[in-house]
């Protein structure tokens, strides 16, 4: 950095600078005799000696210590002959000590042409603090990367280091004397001069101050933190101010990276949470849609393949096949027609071997478009109507993403960008494939349990019987509910047992799947087996529960109950199930008190027994927990409201059923079997 340009004109005009004031220079005269003749202020400041002190005294004597009065004298002697010298010698102190004083010396002549030496003195060690100063100043301006320059108090250019000679893309020559906007126009100038004013007027310094633009060091916008800072000399009188530029373009996309790699890692978190909430393929499909708009993309659409959902199979898509989907989610991050371009969820749709959707399942891998064009949106879209809304809504950029778990390809994931400007790129591609990857897994463990599921159902109803409407003296109704999540080992039966005697048995294996819905139909062909002996129904549970421990770890809770119409009674006994509700032709219904019992499965407990009357026009509901529990209610509201509900069940135990299960397990969590029985008013009653 050259300093400070001036002109002649501003030469003749300009203030004296402050560097004079700060070495405090001093001035002496010394006559030919070395006897001092002139002695100013500042030398006085400088050794403590008054003028009065001072004047007509011999130098050497005075302020000389004896031991260097001959090289003094040798020095006068060379500067009397014309001679300059310059360098440190050491002088007495008016206290007595000595300082260090730096000379410039030279011989003046009077008008009778005698000599006399002038010695221009300052102490040495604030000369030695202004050098290492200056030559520090100087390294740090010149080697330093951070770009400064200086400008006058017109804004004019005044001085600028080799780092912003580089920045600028330009030598301080091109730049001196100029304003900014005339050497930087794309820059924002009128910001730049704006904060020059403010420092300039105010003092106060403006620090990383942002400006984003070129130079003509580079074709492309870089972006910089600037400082201005007011310069002033020791007097305090304005000299201009500086300006430290620092090229900060690859720190702030550092940065952004940053806050991209964290907003990634929020995602993928936010994915842990929000996907895989249930075992339901849609519901699953429905929540990474929503995931992945609008943090990764504009419009996403969630497709699988026809055969994982309608057979819970998965049929790989291979050579020139077309591939079919299912459309099971579309979302977008903000209201568009674009929406109505993806496949309408719950549709078929079939895709041939050249579309992007079918290549990537047939290859396994992400497809990534960051340019769309309209010809490759005609690859994208399911027809021309669906690319013509794509581009109307500003698609310009595809990925695709395979859902793969346990090597198997489920479907795509589709993403686009409207509205974000970005293109996608390998890190969008990166954070997508692990979205897709985990939900893949959700979507395959959904699958899997879809399929499990439809087994234990068709196992389940398979087992159930096909339940008569009535039998002698008795009308009856059952209904069985299989749970939205998992199919557990409900059952029911109704059971011949001779004249004017049926069996009702209602149970309840623990467990879920297949492998409950298998123990179920064996405790179901053991009923019925023991119920031909018209065992006791104490008895009969003793039989099942050895039985049930012979089944591994099977428990499950049973009641059974024998309608003896000749009597005009029913015999109940009950392992561990929920009591029974028996409702008179009054209308008065309650709970039968059973003996509880322990499940089946546990051995080593007896079975009680209770009897009750069974007068015409009684009504009988056998069940299970699953009609009565609700999450967050104690079970004795369900109780209560059963009980309620069957004291005003109507003469159709058909619909009846219906309204038991709509008014308290519309959609249950766990199974439900319901058997309900009426005594018919013909039916004999108790022998008297």
């Amino acid at each position: 950095m050259n300093g400070y340009a001036t002109s002649d004109r501003d030469a003749v005009t300009a203030a004296p600078g402050g560097l004079l004031d700060l070495l405090k220079v001093a001035a002496v005269v010394l006559d030919a005799g070395g006897h001092i003749a002139l002695w100013s202020p500042e030398i006085e400041q400088l050794l403590g000696w008054t003028a009065e002190e001072a004047l007509r005294q011999r130098a050497d004597t005075l302020l000389v210590s004896p031991e260097n009065r001959p090289r003094g004298r040798e020095l006068f002697a060379q500067v009397r002959t014309g001679a300059r010298w310059a360098g440190v010698f050491p002088l007495r102190h008016r206290d007595g000590t000595e300082r260090a004083v730096e000379f410039r010396t030279m011989r003046l002549l009077d008008p009778e042409g005698q000599p006399h030496l002038l010695g221009l003195a300052t102490d040495a060690t604030t000369v030695r603090q202004v050098e290492r100063d200056l030559a520090l100043s100087h390294s740090l301006v010149n080697q330093t990367p951070l770009g400064i320059a200086v400008f006058d108090n017109d804004l004019r250019w005044v001085g600028v280091n080799p780092a912003l000679e580089r920045i600028n893309g330009m030598p301080e020559e091109a730049v001196l004397g100029r304003r900014v906007g005339e050497v930087l126009p794309d820059l924002d100038v009128e910001a730049i001069e704006a904060r020059m004013r403010h420092v300039l007027e105010t003092g106060a310094p403006l620090l990383d101050q942002q400006t984003v633009g070129r130079t003509a060091a580079d074709a492309q916008d870089r972006a910089y933190s600037e400082s201005y800072h007011r310069i002033e000399d020791t007097d305090g009188r304005v000299l201009g101010l500086a300006m430290a530029v620092l090229d900060v373009t690859e720190r702030q996309q550092a940065a952004a990276e940053v806050a991209q790699a964290r907003q990634h890692l929020s995602v993928i978190a936010d994915a842990g949470m929000k996907i895989g909430t249930t075992l339901d393929l849609q519901q699953t499909a429905r929540e990474l849609a929503d995931v992945v708009v609008p943090h990764l993309a504009d419009l996403a659409a969630v497709d699988v393949l026809e055969s994982v959902v309608a057979r819970g199979t998965i049929t790989p898509v291979s050579g020139g096949s077309p591939a079919e989907f299912r459309a099971l989610a579309v979302a977008a991050g903000y209201p568009t027609d674009a929406i109505h371009a993806a496949d309408p969820v719950g549709e078929l749709a079939t895709y041939g071997s050249s579309r992007i959707i079918t290549q990537c399942v047939r290859s396994a891998r992400p497809v990534l478009v960051e340019r769309v064009d309209g010809k490759m949106l005609r690859r994208l879209a399911r027809d021309s109507r669906a690319a013509l809304a794509l581009h109307e809504a500003g698609a310009h950029s595809y990925l695709a993403l395979p859902l793969v778990a346990r090597g198997k390809v489920l479907g795509t994931l589709s993403l686009y960008r409207t509205v974000n400007e970005r293109p996608f790129d390998d890190r969008d591609q990166v954070l997508a494939s692990e979205l897709a990857a985990r939900a893949a897994i959700c979507i395959d463990n959904a699958r899997l349990y879809g399929r499990e599921r439809g087994t234990a159902l068709t196992l389940q109803r398979s087992l159930l019987p096909s339940t008569p409407a009535e039998r002698e003296g008795l009308d009856i109704a059952a209904r069985y509910r299989p749970a939205l999540s998992e199919v557990g080992g409900d059952w029911y039966d109704v059971l011949p047992l001779g004249p004017g005697r049926t069996g009702l048995v209602v149970g309840d294996v623990m467990g879920k799947g297949v492998q409950a819905a298998a123990i179920m139909g064996q405790l179901s062909t053991a009923t019925r087996a023991l119920a031909r002996l018209d065992l006791p129904p104490a008895e009969l549970l003793r039989h099942l529960d050895d039985i049930a421990g012979s089944l591994g770890d099977a428990i499950a809770t049973c009641v059974y109950a024998v309608c003896d119409l000749r009597r005009g009674t029913c015999e109940l006994s009950s392992a561990g199930h929920l009591p029974p509700v028996l409702a008179g032709a009054d209308g008065r219904a309650e709970l039968v008190d059973v003996p509880g019992g322990v499940p089946l499965g546990v051995g080593g407990v007896e079975f009680g027994t209770v009897e009750v009357e069974l007068a015409p026009g009684s009504l009988l509901a056998l069940y299970t927990d699953g009609l009565v529990e609700n999450r967050g209610e104690p079970i004795d509201t369900g109780l209560d409201t059963l009980t309620r509900l069957l004291g005003n069940a109507g003469p159709s135990l058909q619909r009846a059923s219906d309204s038991l299960l709509s008014a308290l397990s519309p959609e249950p969590d766990d199974d439900v079997a319901l058997l309900l029985v009426r005594t018919r008013a013909g039916a004999r009653g108790p022998r008297a």
